[in-house]
């Protein structure tokens, strides 16, 4: 099942992506139904779980024509505003070797989060703010929708958390978080690098869980004005998104509709910026990076069975 949040009128709601049509599930029951509030927002119908799906799938398999509005007539929003973004840095090998490492990388997931405030929807625009960076980088992930509650979660059970899978966009401040010393000492300010206005594009659907039963085996791409940076398998992950749920999960009490984006692989801009450490590899197809991002790029992040997160990158206003 692909889920979306759209828009209609200037009032957002929740809908299901069926053969290029969106089913509006409020608009397909009827006023008395007891059940309608499940329907009112994603993270409602995350919370209501199996009972939520069974209902949603019914409401798919005999929706009136009235319900099923043509994809051209509304706005696809992010699916979800998550209010916590918990991120994983340097999670892929091949995106640990173009880089230059500060200690902890590859050792064990490098810890930052994200807010609601950094998320936009598909089409919405990335903005690049010359008072906050001149190295606007962008990194395609694979985020992990969590469904059902947990607090130290097991590795072997962990994907039994899961709701469902969607696209980030980690856009990130190269020059604000790769730092280095005088004598040659690489730390990252995963503040002021990480979390910023439209740094977190995400959607534009989010596939549940049944659907990808195995997420580390999906094609991951980027391409930037139709250029192939990234392309490579989630199975280039040091740490799985089980274990990346584990490992959050001793922090956090993980609840519905908290996301978990799981890094990047190969291919990025820092990759050909040999001041900040950068050493990138040639790779078959893969087109190597001149520049950070700038206003009129367009990015597109990929991940297989999920579909296509697009976002154009526009000026500040006053930048």
């Amino acid at each position: 099942m692909k889920l979306v949040t759209f828009s209609l009128s200037g009032n957002d709601r929740l809908g299901f992506f069926d053969n290029d049509r969106i089913i509006d599930p409020l608009e397909a029951l009827d006023e008395d139904v007891p059940d309608r509030a499940v329907f009112r927002d994603m993270v409602s119908f995350i919370r209501s779980g199996e009972p939520g799906l069974r209902l949603a799938a019914e409401i798919i398999a005999v929706a009136p024509a009235s319900a099923r509005l043509p994809l051209s007539e509304v706005r696809l929003e992010a699916p979800i505003r998550p209010s916590t973004i918990l991120c994983s840095g340097s999670n892929y090998h091949a995106h640990n070797a173009e880089k230059a490492a500060a200690p902890i990388s590859g050792r064990e997931p490098e810890f930052f989060v994200k807010t609601a405030d950094c998320v936009v929807g598909p089409d919405a625009p990335i903005v690049h703010d010359e008072r906050l960076t001149k190295k606007l980088d962008c990194e395609t992930e694979l985020a992990v929708v969590i469904g059902k509650p947990g607090r130290h979660i097991a590795v072997a059970t962990a994907l039994d958390h899961v709701f469902g899978y969607t696209i980030v966009n980690d856009v990130t401040a190269r020059d604000q978080q790769v730092r280095i010393s005088p004598e040659g000492f690489t730390w990252y300010e995963l503040g002021r690098g990480k979390a910023f206005d439209s740094s977190a594009p995400l959607g534009p659907v989010i596939v549940t869980a049944d659907e990808i039963p195995d997420p580390q085996a999906l094609q991951l791409s980027t391409r930037i004005n139709g250029d192939l940076r990234q392309s490579t398998s989630t199975g280039d992950m040091i740490w799985s998104c089980a274990e990346l749920i584990h490992f959050f999960s001793v922090n956090f009490t993980l609840k519905p509709g908290m996301v978990i984006i799981t890094g990047t692989p190969a291919g990025t801009s820092w990759s050909v910026d040999k001041d900040l450490g950068g050493k990138w590899t040639p790779a078959p197809g893969l087109v190597a990076a001149k520049r950070y991002c700038l206003p009129g790029d367009v990015i597109e992040s990929e991940i297989e069975k999920i579909g296509v997160l697009r976002n154009p990158v526009v000026a500040a206003d006053g930048g």
